[in-house]
């Protein structure tokens, strides 16, 4: 059976196909800023996104995601906690189906309805694939989003939704830059990790922003409208696609800031 987020198949089952789930470096954790050391040696993040290397938006029955060429480096994340060049190569969302929970990481236990992931891997590595086995194979940006005023760059992803609302679904969407989601302020998290969903591969070194960006109730409701289904199956609206905060198991957390 394949994995997903219902009761028979979903995070706590995830671990009897993918062991790992149980590994000592699993992701989302609970970041506890009282816990976490600053490293003045953390550089600022060095985030350049070229619009032309967005190519479609697909909804793939687990989230939905908008896809990069990754054949050059002009998206990239270079510095950070990192070193060498990192491709971006997909940006997707975890949200709840209320506004209270949804994010995957949670900061001293506060929860936001929605996080973001853009996901970038590293180009000493052939490709994303081989990459996504190494311990330093991916980086992983993480931003929160809180209910507040409306996020009109985040419009321009909702207004492809009604596209790609079945699983399976996917369309062009070209010209976005994905930078317009980033927050005013790049302070950061930072930990080694994993993949958030199967295979749950420990090769991500986390970096989560420390300010969260705006959506609006309307938005999120959007997001909500999406389906876990296929055209033709009853209908499963895609809501509560996260993994709760795994054990920490020992892990150090730094900040980027005091």
């Amino acid at each position: 059976m394949s994995w997903g987020y219902a009761c028979n198949n979903g995070p706590d089952k995830w671990a009897d196909n993918f062991p790992i789930a149980n590994g000592v470096r699993q992701s989302p954790i609970d970041i506890v800023p009282g816990a976490a050391s600053y490293d003045a040696g953390l550089k600022p993040l060095n985030l350049k996104y070229d619009p032309s290397n967005c190519l479609e938006i697909l909804n793939n029955g687990h989230s939905f995601q908008v896809t990069f060429a990754d054949d050059s480096d002009s998206s990239t994340l270079k510095d950070g906690p990192i070193s060498g060049t990192y491709r971006l190569k997909q940006f997707h969302f975890h949200w709840g189906k209320s506004d209270d929970r949804g994010c995957e990481h949670t900061v001293a236990g506060t929860k936001y309805p929605s996080e973001l992931h853009l996901v970038h891997w590293n180009t000493k590595y052939p490709s994303f694939g081989e990459a996504a086995s190494q311990p330093d194979g991916l980086a992983v940006v993480g931003v929160f989003l809180k209910i507040g005023a409306k996020n009109d760059n985040l419009q321009k992803v909702l207004d492809a939704f009604d596209s790609i609302k079945a699983k399976g679904k996917q369309t062009t969407f070209a010209g976005f830059d994905p930078s317009t989601l980033l927050p005013s302020c790049l302070d950061y998290w930072t930990y080694d990790g994993s993949l958030t969903t199967p295979p749950l591969l420990e090769s991500v070194t986390w970096i989560v922003c420390k300010e969260p960006i705006s959506v609006s109730c309307e938005q999120m409701a959007k997001f909500r409208g999406l389906l876990f289904s296929g055209e033709g199956e009853p209908e499963c609206c895609m809501v509560d696609n996260y993994r709760p905060p795994q054990p920490l198991k020992g892990r150090a957390v730094r900040a980027s800031f005091k």
